[in-house]
């Protein structure tokens, strides 16, 4: 990327939505613009894992209002985050329809590892370069992450699901708040955050730095407070809580530094942080500048380049870690990709989706470890469920349905196939697979594949192709009846 490039990073967190602007300069980020709008997505979450209608209606409206701030960058200047209540939403795909629509962009859901991970690369590069072991906890609406790394390099990440909005719910309904209250909600904070200590050894830090809301929130009020700047104290947040629960109710609390927007989840979030704080035997903690947002930034920039995108080093990761064949992978992939350039829809985009395709063959046989016959079942249970840095929960989706869908019947991803580029992505898989059956380079120079809009695929061959391949060519008889049970037909041409 070019320095002056406008990047911009979105947060769709339980609480609030922020979107981050910044400007591309000798390698670093210059902040350009800051919105926040306090959303409470995470409150309309119903017990039956539910998206109320309300929270629904808030979260498309702030995202038409950063959607209009957003016009005139391009796709690859944006990436939108959506982290623990849309994980959690069975109605998900009803909210991220059309607030991808009011957006203009894509959101990606993130599994809780890879939010992790974008949180230690926010805080981390807005600290100085050191050496220094960080640990970093941040404490979401209804996750709390926590990360060790060393420098720049996230080493251990793990995701807790409690989280400011959903603890104060449950245990300070009303924004009522007694010392009972509070000791329960510590208490029952500990008990899910008990097994960290396993993970996160202590010891194992040189430093520990909290970023987001509840961090930013507690230190803005100690500070103000006279305690040392900038951190956040055992002694504070015993000063803080004994203040709460002198007040009784949220909404009678009165501390320089506490925003209104805050005060509905301030209890649920001091909970949390004393609960970490017990824990890990802690006295004092840094507050970090860095969040979610900036890491997504960050992300941008190593997007731009097969040599630093995150996804392409998970992707030689899995395939060295489930033993792959690297040549017959690359046969496939070479073959699938150059199928796919002679369909695809003119698009500058269009190198993205190769790219992904070409993830999808590298990978295609990643369950062969498991089972040769079902191996394609293997893997695509193996993308749905691994911890994969760098892909959003629907790019491993689709990945995996590529991987399910490489042979046998259609029918296991006919939902999918609704999409024309999905449906030209699994074509050019499925024909790159069949081709290579033999585990050798196939003779895909005197093959043309076109595709006529609206449905049909036309493969044709060289004069002679199918009398030198008869194994081949009978194959691809055998998958264009594959393709009759579908919206797509596969016409082979021959001679």
């Amino acid at each position: 990327m070019q320095d002056g490039t406008l990047l911009a990073a979105l947060d769709l967190g339980s609480n609030s939505f922020r979107l981050e602007i910044g400007r591309l300069q000798a390698g670093h980020i210059e902040r350009v613009e800051y919105l926040k709008e306090t959303v409470r997505l995470g409150a309309g979450l119903s017990e039956d894992k539910l998206l109320s209608p309300a929270a629904m209606e808030r979260g498309w409206a702030c995202l038409a209002r950063f959607g209009e701030r957003l016009r005139g960058f391009e796709r690859r200047q944006v990436r939108a985050v959506a982290t623990q209540t849309l994980r959690e939403a069975r109605n998900r795909d009803a909210f991220l329809g059309r607030a991808q629509q009011v957006l203009g962009f894509p959101i990606d859901v993130v599994a809780g590892h890879e939010e992790a991970r974008l949180i230690y690369q926010g805080v981390t590069h807005l600290l100085p370069q050191a050496d220094e072991r960080r640990l970093v906890v941040d404490i979401g609406g209804r996750s709390t992450e926590v990360i060790l790394g060393r420098g720049y390099r996230p080493q251990r990440m793990e995701s807790y699901p409690l989280g400011s909005v959903a603890w104060s719910t449950r245990y300070f309904p009303g924004g009522r708040v007694s010392e009972r209250q509070l000791r329960l909600a510590v208490v029952a904070a500990k008990a899910v955050l008990d097994e960290a200590l396993e993970v996160f050894t202590p010891g194992s830090w040189d430093a520990v730095y909290a970023s987001s809301g509840t961090a930013g929130a507690l230190a803005e009020m100690l500070t103000l407070a006279g305690f040392p700047p900038g951190m956040i104290t055992r002694e504070g947040l015993d000063w803080i809580a004994d203040r709460l629960v002198r007040a009784g109710h949220v909404e009678q609390l009165r501390l320089e530094g506490l925003k209104d927007d805050r005060r509905p989840v301030l209890a649920g979030g001091l909970s949390i942080m004393m609960a970490l704080f017990e824990l890990f035997d802690w006295h004092e903690v840094h507050r970090a500048q860095g969040a979610l947002r900036q890491g997504a930034l960050v992300d941008l920039i190593d997007r731009a380049s097969d040599a630093t995108d995150v996804r392409e080093r998970t992707v030689r990761w899995l395939a060295q870690k489930f033993a792959v064949d690297a040549a017959q992978a690359e046969r496939v992939r070479a073959t699938a990709v150059r199928l796919f350039e002679q369909v695809a829809t003119p698009d500058p985009r269009n190198g993205r989706f190769s790219q992904k395709l070409a993830w999808a063959a590298r990978l295609h046989e990643i369950g062969a470890h498991i089972s040769h016959t079902d191996a394609h079942k293997h893997g695509a249970y193996i993308l749905d469920h691994v911890d994969a840095p760098g892909f959003s929960l629907p790019e491993l989706h689709r990945l995996s349905l590529l991987v399910l869908g490489q042979r046998g019947k259609l029918r296991k991803v006919e939902d999918a196939l609704a999409d024309e580029l999905f449906a030209k992505q699994l074509m050019c898989l499925r024909l790159a697979v069949l081709l290579c059956h033999a585990r050798k380079d196939p003779a895909v120079e005197a093959l043309m594949l076109r595709f006529v809009p609206r449905s049909t695929f036309r493969l044709q061959a060289a004069p002679g192709w199918a009398r030198d391949y008869p194994q081949s060519a009978w194959l691809l008889q055998e998958e264009a009846h594959a393709w009759e049970r579908t919206p797509w037909r596969l016409q082979l041409l021959l001679p």
